[in-house]
């Protein structure tokens, strides 16, 4: 028996984030999966379904897609994607899904909206605590991405531990785009000690720890790089002040990330709850060793291959910068840790995984 699976395709009209990331690998990992014949697939009927302001971006999308109508947004995604499905399952790979299909399976990546609402604007924060109860309750399972949002999805009284089903995220990715070292002499980067951060104003990112780290006298000599889309009225407006040598470099494409993390000290991660935590395990399959606060997910997802330093513990964050930069071994050691740890989690695995997952729910 064949069962037709429809991928709901509105990661491909956004903006690009980790999310949106998460579903056009999975999408292109089972698709791969498919051509290969492999019996982890077997029976599946895959398509992505879009709506037209996401036909653009379909082109990346290896899996066969189909442009239907009417509408876009929430409303194409809650009233035109589930009445026009027919007999086939929905899969939604980005935190919210169609609320009046039960025929259905939902990737909930965190609650973050419940642990640090404070991150969220209202209408966010609204949105998701009306939606993501319903899908739990509706939908055939939940998926999320880590043992650690699994729990907080029970903790949180979303669904049972039963329904829910883990599937690691990937990071091969970053391998297959080249390093576009114009970024280097473009924020004039060159022979000169970096450490990579986020641009990002959101409270449970705790950035403020980074930025009081890099103000103390033994950072004076580190630049400390936040890419992203957060600029200075941003940090302004959060209450944050930039030291100095903190240097903001906007949005950068893959090979200008990929330059970037083969070229700085570090990478340094502190936040207070992750669902997941992509950058750091990226910047540790280039090589780039990361330090990470052992909280939410990181733990789990980074494991001893990081260096830990307590969310709130400044001086320790700069304490954990100038080892990495004094000790070129401490660095290398690190370095390799990553590598071989980072290696662990590819978008392959998380297809099977994905794949075995539904094969359990319609066996």
């Amino acid at each position: 028996m064949t069962r037709k699976i429809i991928v709901n395709g509105k990661f491909l009209r956004a903006q690009p984030t980790g999310v949106h990331r998460v579903a056009a690998e999975l999408s292109n990992a089972l698709a791969d999966l498919a051509r290969a014949g492999d019996p982890a697939v077997a029976g599946l009927d895959l398509a992505v379904w879009h709506t037209y302001d996401g036909a653009g971006t379909a082109a990346e999308i290896a899996l066969p897609c189909k442009q239907i109508g009417p509408m876009t947004g929430i409303p194409w995604e809650q009233i035109t994607l589930p009445f026009r499905k027919g007999k086939g399952t929905l899969l939604s790979l980005c935190n919210i899904g169609p609320v009046l299909s039960r025929d259905a399976i939902t990737m909930i990546h965190d609650v973050q909206v419940r642990i640090s609402p404070e991150s969220y604007g209202f209408g966010f924060r609204w949105w998701y605590r009306l939606t993501q109860p319903l899908l739990a309750r509706r939908n055939r399972a939940i998926l999320t991405v880590s043992e650690y949002s699994r729990g907080e999805i029970v903790r949180s009284g979303l669904c049972p531990a039963d329904k829910v089903a883990v599937v690691h995220n990937g990071v091969d990715h970053v391998l297959r785009t080249a390093a576009d070292d114009g970024v280097i002499e473009r924020l004039a980067l060159r022979g000169k000690p970096f450490v990579l951060g986020l641009a990002n104003t959101q409270k449970h990112k705790n950035i403020a720890v980074l930025l009081d780290a890099f103000a103390l006298p033994e950072l004076a000599d580190v630049t400390l790089v936040l890419f992203g889309g957060a600029g200075r009225e941003a940090f302004a407006s959060a209450g944050l002040k930039l030291p100095e040598n903190v240097l903001l470099a906007g949005r950068v494409d893959d090979g200008e990330l990929r330059a970037l993390m083969e070229s700085a000290l570090c990478l340094a991660f502190p936040s207070t709850t992750e669902g997941f935590g992509l950058p750091p395990l990226e910047a540790m399959l280039l090589g780039c060793p990361a330090i990470i606060s052992p909280c939410g997910a990181l733990p789990e997802v980074c494991a001893d291959a990081a260096i830990q330093v307590e969310p709130n513990d400044a001086a320790g964050w700069a304490a954990a910068v100038r080892n990495l930069l004094d000790d070129p071994d401490f660095r290398r050691k690190y370095s390799k840790l990553g590598q071989l740890h980072a290696r662990e989690f590819t978008w392959e695995k998380a297809a099977r995984q994905l794949a075995r997952t539904i094969q359990i729910i319609f066996p």
